[in-house]
């Protein structure tokens, strides 16, 4: 079975409080992207272990045992211990640690698949408690619809955003952000006006106070990332911004960007045609 997990961005990021158990509240509104991860399984009889991983295209850091998709199988298998074992291939195409949520799409998608595939009835309030389990990130692609997000970003309330007549371009420079240091700069606020109202408004009202929290501390120790931004507003976007903890940057266009020689060499550049899916 092949499903192809989506990126997403965020339109706007705020902190509103600090939690007792260590997390922030926030808010902030997701918006699912066409761009796509491919995630493959198959069941296989013969092998000695109960899933066996391996992945092409973007490479992948760390032990294979903190990849999200091996935590999801193992999460499922401790509550189903009929499911059998199986044979995954993650081809990676979505960069990473850079805002887009690759790696929690990947881990929520393949919920999703060993729940079709196996026939586990799970409904999606339970998809999303299993998600959670994985990472804050993760509910999102059980809904994969715009929603509007508070809590840690679990708390998810679908909203009829629509940007389908819409060019996106993502700039992904490569910069690993850590998260410490992006939340070191932050004076959580309560007294805001929500992601949500502000995005119910006409789009080019969003360029002044659609905001993502991150970029103040994110920009100071990466000043090249807000260069990108004002590039993307000299080429032309209605809004621009950063999206989670960075380091991607995106620019929303009604017109077809037209990019070629305005970023340097070293950066990812991804344009989504979002009238075309």
């Amino acid at each position: 079975m092949v499903v192809f997990p989506n990126a997403k961005i965020n339109l706007g990021l705020r902190v509103t409080s600090k939690r007792q158990d260590g997390y922030h509240n926030l808010d902030t509104v997701f918006y699912p992207l066409p761009y796509h991860d491919i995630l493959e399984a198959v069941q296989v009889k013969e092998s000695s272990n109960e899933i066996s991983f391996v992945s092409t295209g973007k490479k992948i850091e760390g032990s294979q045992e903190n990849n999200l998709c091996i935590k999801a199988y193992k999460l499922l298998k401790n509550d189903f211990p009929s499911i059998p074992k199986i044979q995954v291939h993650l081809h990676k195409l979505i960069p990473m640690g850079a805002g887009l949520g690759g790696g929690s799409s990947d881990g929520a998608f393949m919920l999703r698949l060993l729940n079709t595939k196996f026939n586990l009835g799970l409904d999606e309030t339970k998809l999303i408690e299993y998600a959670l389990m994985l990472g804050s990130d993760c509910p999102i692609f059980i809904k994969n619809k715009p929603c509007y997000a508070t809590g840690r970003g679990e708390l998810l309330e679908e909203i009829g955003i629509n940007l389908s007549d819409y060019y996106f371009l993502l700039v992904s420079p490569g910069l690993h952000i850590s998260t410490a240091d992006a939340f070191k700069g932050i004076q959580p606020n309560s007294s805001i006006t929500t992601c949500k109202e502000i995005t119910s408004l006409p789009i080019e009202q969003w360029r002044d106070s659609l905001i993502n929290d991150f970029e103040t501390s994110v920009f100071q120790i990466h000043p090249d990332l807000n260069a990108i931004k004002e590039k993307l507003y000299q080429l032309g976007a209605v809004y621009a911004s950063m999206t989670g903890t960075g380091s991607t940057l995106f620019g929303i266009f009604k017109q077809k960007p037209v990019f070629e020689k305005i970023f340097d060499q070293n950066v990812e550049i991804k344009l989504i045609d979002a009238v075309k899916k």
